[in-house]
């Protein structure tokens, strides 16, 4: 019962996800002594959706491994290709029992919203029932402790981030390597070397005549088709951030500027099509930056901000880059202003 007890005081003692999802295999490791158990989730658009590796941890591993948070979504596995996983995604615990494999028990991970992956524990025997109920307890504490995690770190009417965490993930984010990807279990590599960090800023046109005209109410409803439609636009991995009002940031890792503008121009023009109820068009203006070395999260928002703002004065409903408003001599470049004035 003591080690029980420390293993949860340890899963509650983080607020780092990821962090969070390796201490859970740890104590379950500890515990069970099974040959690997190990978190999955379910990633990507409907029709296209497959398996992320959260957290895994063999019978002698020093360290769990997990798939690049950067991932590419088509490298990794379909969701129909291990179906009984897709059996637990229904919510029912399951056992499996796999010629060569021993035995797996899989359990529903879910949040308070959704049964978002599954846990898969691999053992020589079936786990006892005192064992499997052992990890649902688990799993509801975890559950319950992301609910916690999502009450202070996202946005209640949209469910986006909000803007506290943003500082903590930017740093995190952009300190990750961008060299070769480390092999993960399965022996594939996810190729994302050379790809760089941009921040675009978005923008709700002419939202106060929104209020003014049809009140807060549907005010509120724009604002959460606007995240809905934020979430179908972008990858899986792109962090997304309501900061208040109308304003909404993206986090992104593309190779290029160019990969970076086609993104965002998606999202703007995705937006300009939907028929929104009772408002019709809305549109946004965008304004994006790379995330250049030793930035800054305030540095990167300003320059984006500043982009935004000439998008508003050019008319609206359009994707600015900061570097290329500087590049026309739309913009001052205020790093060579700050070198003359430093030197």
């Amino acid at each position: 019962m003591s080690e029980l007890v420390d293993h949860l005081a340890e899963l509650t003692g983080f607020r780092d996800r990821d962090i969070l999802d390796v201490t859970l295999v740890g104590a379950l490791r500890d515990m069970l002594r099974p040959r690997t158990v190990t978190i999955y989730r379910s990633v990507g658009e409907a029709g296209n959706e497959r398996w992320i590796t959260r957290a895994r941890l063999g019978e002698h591993d020093a360290v769990a491994t997990a798939d690049p948070a950067w991932a590419d979504v088509d490298s990794l596995p379909p969701l129909d290709l291990f179906p009984e996983r897709m059996q637990a995604m229904k919510g029912q615990a399951t056992v499996v029992t796999v010629p060569g494999r021993h035995s797996l028990s899989l359990f529903p991970v879910s949040t308070d919203r959704e049964v978002v992956g599954v846990m898969e524990i691999e053992t020589i025997q079936p786990l006892s029932d005192e064992s499997r109920r052992m990890v649902g307890s688990i799993l509801r504490i975890y559950r319950n402790f992301q609910a916690l995690l999502d009450y202070s770190e996202r946005d209640t009417l949209t469910g986006l981030l909000n803007r506290k965490t943003f500082d903590e993930s930017f740093l995190k984010a952009t300190s990750e390597p961008t060299g070769v990807p480390p092999l993960t279990a399965d022996g594939r590599r996810h190729v994302a070397s050379g790809h760089r960090h941009w921040l675009g800023l978005i923008d709700i046109d002419h939202f106060k005549s929104v209020n003014d005209n049809y009140g807060h109410l549907i005010g509120d409803e724009v604002l959460l088709l606007l995240s809905r439609l934020m979430r179908s636009s972008f990858r899986f991995h792109d962090r997304l951030y309501r900061f208040g009002g109308e304003e909404f940031v993206v986090l992104m890792r593309c190779a290029n500027e160019q990969d970076a503008a086609l993104a965002l121009e998606r999202m703007r023009s995705n937006t300009a099509s939907y028929p929104f109820p009772q408002v019709g068009q809305i549109t946004i203006s965008i304004g994006f930056t790379e995330v250049l070395p030793g930035d800054t999260p305030s540095g990167a928002f300003e320059r984006a901000d500043k982009a935004v703002y000439f998008a508003k004065g050019a008319g609206r409903n359009q994707v600015q880059s900061h570097a290329e408003l500087v590049a026309r001599g739309d913009l001052a470049d205020e790093s060579k202003i700050g070198d003359v004035e430093l030197f």
